[in-house]
């Protein structure tokens, strides 16, 4: 049961490294996420958020599974 878990965990976290960062390249480019003075918007700084807490995520994620697999 532990390695099953262990192995969520790293598929958990590697979705969120593969998928977050490809979908802030996209948000950066939308219209929404810049004023016309060219200044960041909510819209960019709420994604921004979204995106370091993904990343903060996975990180809590690989270091788990490994704890996991170690204890086992």
């Amino acid at each position: 049961m532990e390695l099953f878990a262990a192995i969520v965990l790293f598929i958990s976290a590697l979705f969120n490294v593969i998928a977050w960062p490809r979908f802030f390249k996209r948000v950066s480019a939308d219209p929404r996420a810049r004023d016309t003075a060219g200044k960041a918007t909510a819209f960019y700084r709420v994604h921004a958020v979204l995106l370091g807490i993904a990343l903060v995520i996975a990180a809590a994620s690989v270091l788990a599974g490994m704890l996991l697999l170690l204890r086992g």
